[in-house]
């Protein structure tokens, strides 16, 4: 039998401001046409527009409400189409693109993400159930990428284009590039009873408070009495993701289930790579500027 978790406490979402993205062919009509033609002779006579040419035809005016959040990672922005994003009974409960490739690799291509992908400074796209969070570059401004990246939304949700397509796994060979992540935290019949506690945990504490955040968590494993975990979307390059899995996620793990020990953090090799080159780089900036400042 599974112990019982109860009493939990809920982690605070991030505040939230909007932003609306309005689409109207018919309003361009009007200014347009409206216009009193100018009488020049005694027999000329105005011009009579169709209601349907000044005011436009109400069944072909769509309005797109898009709605923006902030999340604790100043490089990353959460979008709310008001859609559905992933595909209905998708076994992921995400799908993160990290580099043109992984947008064309099955099983969930994008052709949406692939063109946010192309715009200049954004580094990551992430798609929750119904957000979409944009990861930028520490040295790009949002003033330059946030117009372009409502744009391409709005093209993609006025068209009627699906934004991910779902590919059969049987077409494709285990050794391809996966863009997805099987649901790391559902239930599984050779699960421990502690493994079933932390993911219960993970699912109905940490998961949701993490998503209002832009991003997501991954069970790795637990290892002796370390909760493995892999943090996603705005929350995988954050400055404050140590702060989140110590003070946030490990210390209600080691409240209420008591052998967890501590939560390690699990980055891929790839990401370590780069992490360390740009560090290596910054720290070449850092002497470079030291440098001209001795000489100066």
């Amino acid at each position: 039998m599974m112990r019982k978790l109860t009493s939990l406490p809920t982690l605070r979402p991030a505040l939230s401001n909007s932003s609306r993205v309005w689409s109207c062919a018919a309003a361009r009509l009007f200014y347009q046409s409206h216009r009193t033609p100018s009488i020049t002779t005694a027999t000329s006579r105005p011009l009579i527009f169709p209601r349907s040419v000044l005011f436009g035809a109400p069944s072909h005016c769509r309005t797109i409400f898009i709605q923006t959040e902030n999340t604790p990672n100043v490089d990353a922005l959460k979008f709310l189409p008001n859609r559905q994003i992933l595909p209905k009974g998708s076994s992921s409960p995400f799908i993160e693109y990290l580099n043109p490739r992984s947008t064309l690799a099955p099983p969930y291509p994008s052709p949406l993400a692939a063109r946010l992908l192309g715009v200049d400074g954004v580094s990551a796209v992430f798609y929750g159930p119904d957000f979409i969070t944009i990861t930028k570059a520490a040295d790009a401004n949002w003033a330059h990428v946030k117009p372009e990246v409502f744009s391409l939304i709005t093209e993609v949700l006025n068209s009627g284009e699906r934004i991910v397509t779902e590919i059969d796994k049987g077409t494709y060979t285990p050794g391809q590039e996966d863009s997805g992540a099987q649901n790391s935290l559902a239930y599984n019949e050779g699960d421990s009873e502690v493994v079933g506690m932390i993911k219960e945990l993970l699912e109905t504490r940490i998961r949701p408070a993490i998503q209002d955040d832009g991003g997501d968590v991954d069970f790795c494993g637990f290892e002796s009495g370390k909760v493995l975990l892999k943090l996603r979307g705005a929350c995988r390059t954050c400055d404050s993701s140590t702060v989140t899995l110590r003070n946030g996620i490990e210390s209600m793990l080691m409240h209420y289930i008591e052998e967890v020990q501590g939560v390690t953090q699990v980055v891929d090799e790839a990401e370590l790579t780069s992490n360390e080159e740009f560090a290596r780089f910054e720290e070449k900036l850092r002497e470079r500027k030291g440098t001209k400042a001795v000489a100066a």
